[in-house]
């Protein structure tokens, strides 16, 4: 996946600090809608900077699709896979203590998330590399 960056300052050996502007579903065009309330948030990451492109250049940015696509499963999929498995294995309870059970199970499904996201912060898995200046 390839978006838009500011690099916000060189870190030397060939990286730099990025800011990728947050995309969201509704395209944030708050100057039409604000509804949200969330204006200009960005992620700043590291990425490898091939292109020697200075402190404010805007340049073009290219994420791993398939890592980045494994990160959204686990993040919006286990949620809701555990969410039906442990309302669905719990039959022949009270109504509201398998809806209980179900959001536990949900919730749960934060734990591997956690530990997912320390890993790639440590491992450097989810990198940027900088393509050309934009």
């Amino acid at each position: 996946m390839t978006q838009i960056a500011t690099v916000e300052e060189n870190l030397g050996g060939g990286l730099a600090k990025i800011s990728v502007p947050r995309k969201t579903a509704c395209g944030h065009d708050c100057e039409e809608c604000a509804g949200c309330g969330m204006t200009g948030a960005s992620i700043f990451a590291t990425a490898t900077n091939p292109v020697d492109a200075k402190p404010g250049d805007k340049v073009v940015v290219e994420s791993s699709t398939q890592k980045l696509l494994g990160v959204v499963a686990l993040v919006y999929l286990l949620p809701v896979i555990l969410f039906l498995v442990g309302y669905f294995t719990t039959e022949g309870l009270a109504e509201g203590v398998r809806y209980a059970i179900a959001i536990g199970a949900a919730a749960l499904s934060m734990i591997p998330c956690v530990l997912v996201d320390r890993h790639a912060r440590r491992s450097g898995a989810l990198t940027y590399t900088i393509l050309r200046l934009f």
